[in-house]
């Protein structure tokens, strides 16, 4: 018997029961359903659940397989065993050890992503009885991608736990949420273990173990440096090509790039939103510098470092892109209508560099911005509806009178 047949007669079998919703998760994730529309007039379309959350993760495998080679490659390169890769194509970046290495500390995190997450969306279904959503799919991707690659796997899936419960489960589940899930692990693990999410020997594989010892290496990230007005050795090619120290599927912009070119064609993601996340963070960007250059700030300043990056440069350190392409744009969390886009996407951008700069101790603010604007898309949306409904108002008023 094979395992499409088996799973039909268990899915049969546990019809009616609480744990159908289990075994029917697992039949339709692994093939079509058995159930065919024989008659009638139906409406045909290629954008469902299943669908739109597989072009998401299909737009994160390029980012995922680079933050596996490049956990392997910041690895050797802070122990001194191989020369830096001189750009992307560089020799030493595509390499069996690197992608060994690599491999061995990323693929962990995405398995605990994965099984502690879907373990707990098939128990909340079989105590509600309800069937299981696709919309974990995708969180289970983002999550290792935006976490520190030698992060304890128990604190990983504490967060999952949490992140999955109180930022999903409990509003009712996929499409009834108001936070991002991955956006509310990340948090909670900066909240519950600041020195794992902030710290300077968390971003290189190795690092924390060899903290104190002869050996030690730093694996400082550039927003660390800049918060610590130190200077910072990579150049904006590195930058840009993403070999440097940072969550496991930031560092790359040119993937997150392309990605975000297959998400908008595709119409998966929100270009408006995109576009004007980062022009919030040019804005502000540019605000800072302007501070800097009229003289209103000492170079003694623990805000001068951040504060004097060139305001382009915010694009392509940290994770300001990667959010901006694969967070801010969720169809459940973000604002619905095209003008309520372009403001919670431009505060998105704006609020991020605000944090950056004047949060030292967290450089990173775009996770933080995000979930904030979250609370408040329904609002913008709300207001944006009501200018609508008054600028008709008044035309009909014109048009009576």
């Amino acid at each position: 018997m094979s395992l499409k047949s088996s799973l039909h007669n268990l899915k049969e079998k546990y019809k009616g029961t609480k744990m159908a919703p289990a075994f029917n998760a697992l039949h339709t994730f692994l093939y079509l359903p058995n159930e065919t529309t024989q008659n009638g007039t139906h409406i045909k379309a290629a954008d469902d659940l299943k669908r739109t959350m597989n072009i998401v993760i299909m737009a994160l495998v390029p980012c995922l397989i680079f933050g596996i080679f490049n956990a392997g490659y910041q690895h050797y390169l802070a122990l001194g065993e191989i020369e830096s890769a001189k750009g992307f194509l560089g020799a030493s970046f595509w390499t069996l050890d690197n992608l060994i290495i690599g491999a061995w500390t990323v693929l962990p995190l995405v398995i605990v992503s994965y099984g502690v997450g879907l373990a707990v969306e098939f128990l909340f279904a079989v105590i509600k009885g309800h069937e299981v959503e696709e919309g974990y799919l995708v969180t289970g991707m983002l999550v290792p991608l935006i976490v520190p690659v030698d992060i304890p796997l128990w604190m990983l899936a504490t967060a999952v736990v949490f992140g999955v419960v109180i930022g999903k489960e409990v509003f009712g589940g996929t499409g009834m949420n108001i936070l991002n899930p991955a956006l509310t692990i990340r948090a909670f693990l900066f909240f519950a273990y600041p020195t794992w999410m902030s710290g300077d020997k968390v971003w290189v594989h190795g690092a924390k173990a060899l903290e104190g010892t002869p050996d030690a290496i730093s694996g400082e990230t550039i927003l660390g440096s800049y918060a610590q007005n130190n200077s910072v050795m990579y150049d904006y090619w590195d930058m840009f090509w993403g070999i440097i120290p940072g969550s496991v599927g930031e560092t790359s912009k040119v993937l997150i790039i392309i990605g975000a070119l297959f998400l908008i064609f595709t119409k998966v993601g929100s270009w408006r939103i995109i576009v004007s996340t980062l022009i919030g963070a040019l804005v502000m960007g540019l605000i800072f510098n302007g501070v800097v250059d009229a003289g209103w700030i000492s170079e003694s300043s623990k805000f001068y470092g951040l504060m004097s990056v060139p305001f382009w440069q915010h694009l392509i350190i940290g994770s300001i892109l990667f959010g901006a392409v694969y967070m801010a744009t969720d169809p459940v969390t973000a604002s619905q209508t095209n003008k309520g886009k372009w403001i919670y996407g431009f505060l998105i951008g704006f609020i991020s560099i605000m944090i950056r700069v004047f949060n030292p101790a967290y450089p990173e603010g775009v996770f933080l911005a995000i979930l904030l604007m979250n609370v408040f898309a329904p609002t913008i949306d709300h207001y944006v509806v009501q200018g609508n409904v008054k600028r008709r108002m008044k035309r009909l008023k014109v048009k009576t009178a």
